[in-house]
């Protein structure tokens, strides 16, 4: 029945995309058309002529194979940070004409900024006499200018909204006129930033055309121009705003009705009627709506909607117009979102307007919502819209799956505009916001605003008078300023924030642990504060992905990189090196987003992204592709562990332990429910990767209410008679709820015998060493700390954030270390192929070995996965024939403190006793020559080339 209900809904929003308007008919299919290169159309009058090429509408430029082809000439709209393709001579063969291939983002098939003609002859039907008509354009981009036959009627520029020209006056129903439209995608007076994703070819690309309906409306002269719908839940009713536009003195009266559509209980509003006076222009009129007590109300739990009817009845003449809407409130009360009242914790990422297939934003509800039904599987319940607004199929689709919005502004103001300095940005940005609010306010899904991205100039008081002017203006959605790093400044008349600093993990300096948070960061902030881009963890790009890009835009950034890692042959090893950096950066996610959930009055968070971004140097942070599909390193059921609305936590102060230790965990738990948890009883399990329980127990039963920190009880085990290495696992569960988390950790012996057998171990290739190895013996080089050929990359635990070309080699340059779990040196050191937490000790900070100059054929044991835009052969433990002997070198510290290091220790016993085995049989031949280059080679700093930087890296650059 419910999914009947959905299919139903789905038809009537259909429907009511169109709905409005008495009569309408599409101008979808062939128009004339024309390039514009040197801007000359206006001058030479081309809306008098007949344009000589045609294309097919709706769509882009780049989308009907038309414009240019892209070169290394191509001017882009967006910033490069590293210009050091256009120098760097292994990049001089995706240099050449017709096999232009771009690191920095995807590669157009066709790329054109500037001005293009569209035409088409129309035929005004002949029973519209005495009607408003209208041209509606649902989303062009990004100036146009309409002419019907030679009368030009004005120019209107909006990247949010629908552009809608009056025709009445230069048509005649029943005669056929020649409409053309010119549109220009130039950056002119109007600068909304190069790297808005409104508009940059780091995303959705700065095409020129017109997609969604384009339509012919009409409707009566005397009609409703505007409605907007404001719930109020507290007194069970609805106050509708509207505007009656006329052209005359007459009278009238409008009926209101509403009806749920999309749920399994039923409910109609009765009518309400009132009569007016209406006079020419404007009327602006307000009507209540009694909802009776029996209302439904919308929530990510339950999104129940409302259609609203508005008949107005003038004489013998009525327009009706319908409006979806849901009863919804959300407001801020101290520290925190509240939803119908109920505390709520946002769960979000960001849209960054990055669709390859077409280049540009769906304009149907069914991608909309699936791309909403994806994120919900994933444990999010919110949506922002980095510097742009999506197309009214998007509110409709979060609508129906009840998820929480914020649009943007079109604008990031910087890297050229600034905000508040005086410039046509300051009026376009406002002028955006309250269009984008009339035309999508009565969404219910429509729940947060701010004006856009990142900004610079004198913001802070533009964006103060900004926020106090919504504030006033529409109570239906809460309001901040603008979406900021932690380096922009605090906004003071902000509802909310949205602001980076209290995110990250603290492991590039200390031990992985559970029980940090970010209170510290925020105990002093009064409003909600929602994490700004969190995450931003890097994984190794998939190649197999390359297959997908079919539309506009090509991966050609992919297939740069994979030539390169081809060229340094370890292409068979792509898809390992995507894995294994993917379930470190899969780690990272849990440990961020517990940590955020483990502080106090932390009001929500937004991932920058849970699906890649493929702009900005190519940012492969999300553990979905950019289409929203998975990678295969982690799945919808495995994330909601620790991201959803019911989260079982662990404090736990660290995971590698020795058998003559405690392990103890305090838990608590997240919950943000629909309702609170009566009487839940949470249980525990500890077991090893077999399934072999080692403990089981209950936490404790309690009522569980909504909000966070609540405390469950603790977990403690003690660990002697775990004489071997082993990784346990606990699993907290709460019984009768889908909430279980788990969490890994370690156990190791605490006495250990190093037997040193037949290994001379040596921190360098000395003349020792070499005699041993002459005389077919074992050699151990404990090299840390003395590499030279490696030392240029610099390796912590966490992987690469956001990518190192877009932040010019800022560390880390690794994204984890991949092996091969099943070497016999593991059977006394239990690991996956993969980085895991037990590795910190071994990884953070510790220098790597570079191969460059080894046979093509070498593999290292224990491999780092280098940056991807560089794929050096590195690693940092690794064994070879040498001379007549067998050698094992690595550049780990395995060999201080191991009274403290316990990891080092294990691994210093694991990597003797394998040496002093029957296992030990190196394949690979390495002259002794290659082993001391390792010492003394220097292989130099990455250059970028480019001055300029993001603005988070400026003070740093010269």
């Amino acid at each position: 029945m419910k999914r009947l209900l959905v299919s139903i809904a789905i038809v009537f929003i259909s429907i009511l995309t169109v709905a409005g308007q008495n009569h309408s008919f599409s101008l979808s299919g062939k128009w004339n058309f024309r390039i514009d290169r040197e801007d000359t159309g206006v001058k030479e009058q081309w809306f008098k002529k007949s344009l000589d090429d045609s294309i097919n509408l709706p769509g882009s430029m780049p989308e009907k194979w038309k414009g240019d082809e892209v070169t290394v000439r191509t001017q882009w709209t967006g910033s490069l940070y590293d210009s050091s393709y256009y120098f760097n001579p292994y990049m001089e063969k995706y240099r050449i004409e017709g096999q232009v291939k771009l690191p920095f983002f995807l590669t157009p098939d066709k790329h054109y900024v500037g001005v293009a003609w569209y035409q088409k002859k129309v035929t005004i039907p002949a029973d519209w006499k005495g009607e408003r008509i209208t041209l509606f354009l649902e989303r062009p981009h990004i100036e146009t200018t309409v002419w019907v036959n030679q009368q030009e009627l004005g120019i209107q520029n909006s990247l949010c909204v629908p552009h809608v020209y009056d025709l009445t006056a230069a048509t005649t129903p029943g005669k056929t006129y020649l409409i053309t439209i010119r549109i220009d995608n130039r950056i002119k007076e109007i600068n909304v930033g190069p790297d808005s994703h409104s508009i940059t070819d780091q995303t959705q690309g700065n095409w020129n055309g017109i997609v969604g309906r384009i339509e012919l409306q009409a409707t009566p002269k005397v009609h409703l121009e505007d409605i907007q719908v404001y719930p109020d839940l507290s007194n069970q009713k609805a106050l509708v705003r509207m505007n009656i536009r006329s052209a005359s003195s007459t009278k009238g009266e409008i009926t209101l009705s509403a009806e749920s559509f999309n749920t399994d209980i039923q409910h109609k509003v009765a009518p309400v009627h009132q009569s007016f006076n209406i006079r020419p222009g404007d009327n602006p009129v307000e009507m209540e709506l009694p909802m009776g007590k029996e209302f439904l109300t919308w929530d990510e739990f339950s999104p129940a909607l409302y259609k609203l009817t508005a008949k107005l009845v003038n004489g013998k003449l009525s327009d009706t117009k319908q409006v979806q809407f849901g009863m919804r409130d959300f407001k801020i009360e101290g520290k925190w979102f509240y939803v119908n009242g109920r505390k709520t914790m946002l769960r979000g990422t960001v849209e960054n307007c990055d669709f390859p297939l077409t280049g540009y934003a769906p304009m149907d509800v069914a991608s909309w919502e699936r791309v909403f039904r994806i994120c919900r599987s994933y444990g999010l319940n919110h949506m922002r819209f980095h510097s742009f607004c999506p197309p009214e199929a998007a509110f409709i689709a979060a609508d129906l799956v009840g998820f929480y919005l914020q649009p943007e502004g079109p604008s990031w103001p910087n890297h050229g505009p600034r905000l508040g300095n005086g410039q046509p940005i300051d009026k376009y940005l406002m002028d955006e916001t309250i269009a984008l609010t009339k035309e999508y306010g009565n969404y219910a899904s429509y729940c947060m605003l701010a004006c856009g991205n990142e900004p610079s100039g004198r913001w802070v008081a533009w964006v103060s008078k900004f926020v106090d002017y919504w504030k006033a203006t529409d109570p239906r959605r809460v309001y901040t300023g603008a979406s900021v790093g932690n380096s922009w400044q605090w906004q003071p008349h902000n509802e909310y924030h949205v602001k980076a600093g209290a995110r990250g993990l603290s492991w590039a300096g200390a031990q992985p642990e559970s029980e940090s948070d970010y209170r510290t960061r925020i105990d002093t902030v009064k409003q909600p504060y929602v994490s700004h881009e969190t995450g931003q963890w890097c994984v190794f790009p998939n190649f197999n992905e390359i297959r997908k890009y079919t539309g506009v835009n090509k991966a050609k950034n992919f297939e740069i990189f994979r030539d390169i890692l081809n060229d340094n042959h370890m292409g068979s090893q792509s898809y390992d090196f995507m894995m294994a950096s993917g379930k470190l950066q899969a780690l990272c996610y849990k440990h961020e987003i517990e940590k955020t959930l483990r502080t106090p009055d932390y009001a929500g968070f937004q991932l920058l992204a849970l699906n890649d971004y493929s702009g900005q140097g190519t940012a492969l942070v999300g553990v979905l592709d950019v289409f929203f599909e998975e990678k295969g390193y982690i799945n919808a059921e495995q994330f909601r562990r620790f991201c959803s609305p019911t989260v079982p936590l662990a404090r736990i102060p660290k995971f590698v332990y020795t058998n003559n230790e405690t392990f103890h965990a305090d838990i608590e738990v997240s919950h943000f429910g629909a309702a609170p948890l009566e009487s839940a009883k949470t249980v525990y399990t500890i077991k090893d990767k077999f399934g072999k329980i080692y403990a089981h127990g209950t936490v404790g039963t309690h009522r569980i209410p909504i909000g966070n920190l609540y405390s469950l009880g603790s977990v403690d085990m003690t660990l002697e008679g775990i004489d071997t290495p082993q990784k346990l696992n606990l699993e907290v569960r709460i019984e009768g709820s889908d909430a279980v988390n788990d969490w890994d950790f370690w156990v190791y012996p605490a006495q250990v015998e190093l037997v040193q057998g037949t290994v001379y171990t040596t921190d360098t290739l000395d003349a020792k060493a070499l005699a041993v190895l002459q005389d077919g013996g074992n050699v151990l080089i404990t090299a840390a700390g003395k590499i030279q050929y490696g030392k240029e990359v610099k390796q912590y635990f966490t992987p690469v954030f956001w990518n190192t070309s877009w932040f010019k080699m800022r560390p880390p340059h690794t994204t984890g270390i991949f092996l091969n779990e099943y070497h016999p040196l593991f059977r006394e050191f239990p690991t996956e192929y993969h980085s895991n937490l037990q590795w910190w000790e071994l990884l953070n900070k510790a220098q790597v070995m570079q191969f460059t100059d080894f046979p093509a054929t070498f593999q290292p044991t224990i491999q780092s996965i280098d940056t991807w835009f560089i794929s050096r052969k590195i690693g940092m433990l690794f064994e070879a024939k040498v001379l007549n002997g067998k050698l094992m070198m690595t550049s780990m510290d395995i060999t201080s403190q191991p009274e403290k290091r316990i990891v080092a220790r294990q691994m210093h016993k694991a990597i003797l006793d394998y040496m002093n085995s029957d296992a030990f049989r190196p394949a690979e031949k390495i002259a002794p020559e290659l082993i001391q280059a390792l010492f003394t080679k220097v292989a130099g700093d990455v250059k970028s080339y480019t001055k300029d930087s993001p603005d988070e890296l400026k003070p740093k650059i010269n």
